[in-house]
């Protein structure tokens, strides 16, 4: 059954045409710009600004202007430094007489120069091009948004779709088992103000009710550790800054309400601690009676007194931070392994799907390694960015082995014939310049021999005079 269009239905699909197109039309462009500019490959219909509107925000703005101030400092160094070849020698002599060895200074200094120039104006001319096709500014950033072992860092954690919390524990003087990743309190609690004469004390020495007259939070928004504090709302850092050190029953409280796995390093305690031959037995306490926490919900990761946690408390997930061989891992009843990131293989994820054991990689905080990983097979990952990686659906970058092999052949191939090209010419000219240094001219008894330079043609003069004619008397200057 045939249907028609009326002049306004078409005039309405042909103006969608064109939004589409417009829209479209240079998406490959803006993706690849994104990417290299701010490590975004992939484009957001929010990322781009109507006529009239602002390019950036605030903070984007100010490293826009950086980068042109950078560009043009680096501009002007360059320029200069390329030109003072005469002052080389001098400055290479100023290092030797203060370091007593001798080194080309004055070249690496060039060099490092000219590729530094050579990032800043890729970057600068990638945010032109972004602004040209009417794009924001995003420059790539290291997001962690909340001080590190506190209830705020897996409140956001949580609200970012992580599935699971990663932490690390040590137990008080008194026995209370609380989060902290350092041996001391010095980096992330402002125990120097509460405790000048403890500062070097390891964490676990301290009483619970110590621990908890100390501020965890003050020192992410001063120090500003990995320059993401300003991206903080009032309310947000009015939170940051009353964090306090977080207990393991706290932590898994809030791990049981939003229903997420859980996963820990244990610390054992110091020599003198009371609770240094007992601290898996106060740990276990804790996730049996004094949480809400289901057994099944903890990955367990320590590796001490395995086979006693295995048998009282079978629930537990056991996991392995170890590469243990697969029959010793079968053995323990190890159902996931945690390692480190260089760790990973395709190999080895296959090899432990096999025997029904998963796999998770710490710490992978990037989009490009977390593609990689993916595109391995692991189960999971650990990161400090799952805000960043949460809103990932696909790998960046994905070739078959075929399509990479075929890229590097071309490579290859076109290297060859580079090289080839490069050889012919030299060969050529190597030729022409041996035919015409042969050639000779004879002139009122002097010889002239015609010399080919990149430049000019040399004549070089030899005649009858004596040597005591043909040479002036020149001064000579030795510099000893």
């Amino acid at each position: 059954m045939a249907s028609m269009l009326s002049q306004q239905q078409f005039g309405q699909l042909r103006g969608l045409r064109a939004k589409l197109l417009r829209r479209y039309e240079h998406q490959s462009l803006v993706s690849c710009l994104s990417g290299l500019y701010g490590c975004q490959w992939r484009r957001y219909e929010k990322g781009s600004t109507q006529p009239g509107d602002c390019c950036c925000n605030k903070v984007e703005a100010v490293s826009f202007a950086l980068l042109v101030a950078a560009f043009c400092l680096t501009l002007v160094f360059l320029y200069f430094w390329g030109q003072a070849k005469n002052d080389y020698n001098d400055f290479d002599w100023f290092n030797f007489g203060k370091l007593g060895f001798w080194f080309p200074w004055s070249v690496v200094l060039l060099v490092i120069a000219a590729g530094f120039f050579t990032y800043i104006t890729i970057l600068m001319l990638l945010a032109v091009c972004l602004l040209s096709e009417g794009q924001q500014l995003y420059l790539h950033w290291s997001h962690k948004l909340a001080p590190e072992n506190t209830l705020m860092s897996f409140e956001k954690a949580v609200e970012a779709g992580s599935e699971g919390l990663e932490t690390d524990v040590t137990i008080s003087v008194d026995g209370v088992p609380f989060l902290m990743h350092d041996h001391t309190l010095q980096r992330t609690t402002n125990v120097h103000q509460v405790f000048p004469n403890r500062t070097d004390t390891p964490a676990a020495m301290f009483t619970w009710a110590e621990l908890e007259n100390l501020n965890a939070g003050a020192w992410f928004l001063s120090h500003n550790p990995f320059g993401t504090a300003g991206f903080l709302g009032t309310e947000e850092r009015l939170q940051a800054g009353k964090q306090c050190v977080c207990s393991l029953q706290a932590f898994l409280q809030l791990a049981a309400q939003r229903d997420k796995l859980v996963i820990f390093d244990l610390y054992r305690p110091p020599s003198g601690h009371p609770y240094r031959d007992s601290w898996i037995q106060r740990t276990l306490d804790v996730i049996e009676n004094e949480s809400s926490i289901h057994s099944s919900q903890v990955l367990w990761l320590p590796s001490d007194r395995r086979a006693f946690v295995e048998s009282n408390h079978p629930e537990l997930q056991q996991t392995s931070g170890r590469r243990l061989p697969l029959e010793e891992l079968q053995s323990d009843h190890i159902v996931k392994l945690n390692l480190h990131y260089s760790s990973m293989s395709t190999e080895l994820t296959r090899e432990c799907a096999a025997v029904n054991i998963t796999t998770n990689l710490y710490v992978i905080s990037q989009p490009w390694l977390f593609s990689l990983a993916w595109c391995t097979g692991v189960h999971s990952v650990t990161t400090d960015a799952p805000q960043l990686l949460s809103t990932m659906r696909s790998p960046l970058f994905l070739m078959s082995p075929d399509e990479y092999n075929l890229m590097w052949i071309l490579t290859d191939l076109m290297s060859l014939v580079l090289i080839t090209i490069i050889f012919i010419f030299h060969w050529w000219r190597e030729r022409g310049l041996a035919f015409c240094s042969g050639s000779k001219i004879t002139l009122d008894n002097s010889t002239y021999s015609k010399f080919k330079t990149e430049m000019s043609d040399i004549w070089s003069v030899s005649s009858g005079y004596s040597q005591a004619e043909k040479m002036p008397n020149l001064a000579t200057v030795t510099e000893h």
